[in-house]
């Protein structure tokens, strides 16, 4: 079988998040061909694209003008998450900041319909909070107008059919959120979703008459349902539910009726398409024909006879697809280049459910390479997410693809706290539940024993920042399981994390994982860097110095520490990146070096250490 280094599979591009234009003929997209995603256009299927910024910063989203040929990009720098908005004219390429001020965050809310005004949120007043401000598309800097000020964690959701009003969004915890409706003229905030407990209100959207909201809710089940709100009454109504899956997405055109939602199960995505018959009944259309994978971001054209939306899946890499909203024929408009790895060698992953220790079944994508079950057992990589509300889902990932091809497996575990699988799940690892989920991984690595396949003695734990503490974590409980451990942007100290991540995230991430009035104590005892004595296991640690989540002290920390313990470490900062690696040269370095730790201290595939 042939093989491929790892800068070819870095050099794997991906094409998503698209805008259609207002003539329906172009359409916006990220693509990361130089690099760093950057923004391109194109104008039909197999098209060749054009190019329209050229930053060695990664730009984060892009949104048309409803009305002109001018979009809207964001792009922070060096990974410090404090995004800027920028006007692009497509006619002549002349970028504006419009927001000019770089030490704030800056969270995009949409253009009202006539184009002439967006919304966002940011936290240039306080640090700590977001206030919500409506800004002319000529203005610039702070001639944006303070339309509310906030007390925590703001989002814009959306204009109102007639531009009067906007969609609030608060989020306490990824578990608990609220909606409020902002009147423009008055300043007036109408709190709509009011509730005891944990209820998530999530993928807000009008209705077509401005009389009521459609959302994805969980408030009187476990799993999100797609209900409708009532403005005036507060009333919910259920139009779609599904006891065992979330719907997790939904997008309105409020001019037309057509309407798009998302199931999520197990990981995959299911999409179904339709029109609203009345307020509460979907007249259903063809699904669309994407791949078998992961599918979203929904911009509808011109009269919503089409849509662009995000698809990939674990053998193709990402791209922008355009669906026929009659009939759900789908075409790929974007080619983003594999690097000429032919797609027929990437490896489709298994979705398994492994035991774990109080009876539960944890999901996870357990992925052999090609040549496994050769006389010699595989080395395993077992992946663990970040969030810790995320889910791994069988979506492209060009390093998993690498590791697969150069005869390591990767084992990809959803362990209780995860996101899909329901509101009590994502609850099992709350505060003092927190090593719970640990345990889980355990479990993981004892199934991987008893598979045929695997040599339990070159088993590795890696991960990203929750996920980098759930794999120091790892280490610590359960040495003995582990023969290295990679840690990227990962939290050592719950305590030190806490004091010292953005102060706009501190309550957010303290209702996860416990507060530093009341749980310090406990957030100390489960603290890897506080059982740094017990790792066994060689240790490489990656982290970006301008990270505003993770603050890069937590790499220095755990070093430090292992390395007085005498315990083989690594340790590799990035000057120019943030949380995780944006730009293609710190990949290549990152992973190139990443794959050298695990040949020497794992042993090439087929070559034991």
């Amino acid at each position: 079988m042939e093989t491929y280094d790892i800068e070819r599979y870095l050099n794997v591009r991906s094409a998503g998040g698209g805008s259609f234009g207002p003539d329906g003929e172009r359409i916006a997209f990220l693509m990361d061909t130089t690099g760093t995603s950057q923004v391109w256009s194109v104008g039909a299927a197999g098209e060749w694209p054009e190019q329209h910024t050229f930053y060695e910063e990664r730009v984060t989203f892009v949104s048309w003008s409803p009305e002109r040929p001018e979009l809207v990009f964001g792009m922070d720098e060096g990974g410090n998450e404090r995004q800027q908005l920028y006007l692009l004219n497509v006619a002549n390429g002349r970028i504006t900041d419009l927001t000019a001020m770089p030490d704030a965050k800056h969270r995009w809310g949409g253009w009202s319909h006539d184009g002439e005004r967006f919304a966002f949120t940011s936290n240039r007043r306080d640090e700590s909070v977001f206030d919500v401000y409506v800004q002319g598309r000529e203005e610039v800097g702070d001639d944006a107008t303070l339309v509310h000020e906030g007390s925590g964690w703001l989002n814009v959701g959306g204009w109102s059919p007639d531009d009067s009003r906007l969609i609030v969004h608060e989020a306490y915890s990824n578990f608990d959120m609220d909606v409020s409706v902002l009147d423009l003229e008055t300043g007036e905030l109408g709190h709509v979703t009011p509730h005891e407990g944990n209820v998530r209100y999530t993928s807000v959207e009008w209705a077509p008459d401005g009389e009521s909201l459609y959302l994805t809710t969980d408030r009187n089940s476990d799993t999100l349902d797609l209900a409708r709100l009532d403005l005036d009454t507060h009333e919910f109504s259920v139009v779609v539910a599904d006891e065992e899956w979330n719907i997790d997405g939904v997008a309105v055109d409020d001019e037309t009726g057509r309407i798009v939602y998302s199931r999520n199960a197990d990981g995959y995505t299911e999409l179904s398409v339709g029109t609203l018959d009345g307020p509460d009944t979907i007249d259903p259309l063809p699904d669309p024909d994407l791949p078998k994978g992961v599918a979203g971001g929904v911009s509808f054209g011109p009269d919503a006879e089409t849509f662009a939306i995000t698809a990939t899946r674990s053998t193709d890499n990402t791209n922008v697809h355009v669906v026929d909203v009659e009939t759900g024929e789908t075409e790929r408009w974007t080619r983003a280049s594999t690097a000429g790895i032919p797609r027929d060698t990437f490896v489709e992953p298994e979705l398994v459910h492994y035991p774990t220790f109080d009876g539960r079944d944890i999901p996870a994508f357990f992925s052999l390479p090609e040549r496994a079950g050769d006389e010699s057992k595989t080395p395993v990589v077992v992946d663990i997410h970040g969030g810790p509300e995320a889910q791994r889902r069988p979506s492209f990932n060009g390093v998993k693809q690498f590791l697969l091809n150069h005869g390591y497996a990767v084992f990809e575990p959803n362990v209780r706290g995860s996101a899909g699988y329901g509101k009590a799940y994502g609850h099992l690892d709350d505060v003092e539940n927190r090593m719970d989920s640990v345990q889980d991984i355990k479990a993981a690595v004892e199934w991987l024993h008893d598979h045929p396949s695997v040599d339990p003695d070159r088993i590795v734990a890696m991960g990203g920042s929750y996920g980098g503490f759930m794999v120091l974590a790892s280490v610590t409980e359960y040495p003995e399981l582990w023969a290295a451990a990679v840690d990227i942007v990962g939290i050592a100290n719950f305590v030190t994390f806490l004091e010292n991540t953005g102060e706009w995230r501190r309550e957010l991430r303290e209702a996860e994982y416990g507060s530093l009035e009341d749980d310090r104590e406990f957030l100390e005892s489960i603290s890897p860097i506080n059982h740094i004595e017990r790792i066994q296991a060689p240790l490489f640690v990656l982290h970006g110095e301008n990270d505003p989540r993770v603050p890069v002290g937590e790499a220095h920390q755990i070093v430090e520490q292992a390395r007085e313990q005498g315990v083989p470490v690594r340790e590799l900062i990035f000057d120019d990146e943030g949380h995780g690696f944006s730009k293609l040269e710190n990949r290549k370095t990152a992973y190139a070096a990443i794959v050298e730790f695990l040949d020497e201290h794992v042993g090439k595939p087929g070559k034991p250490a």
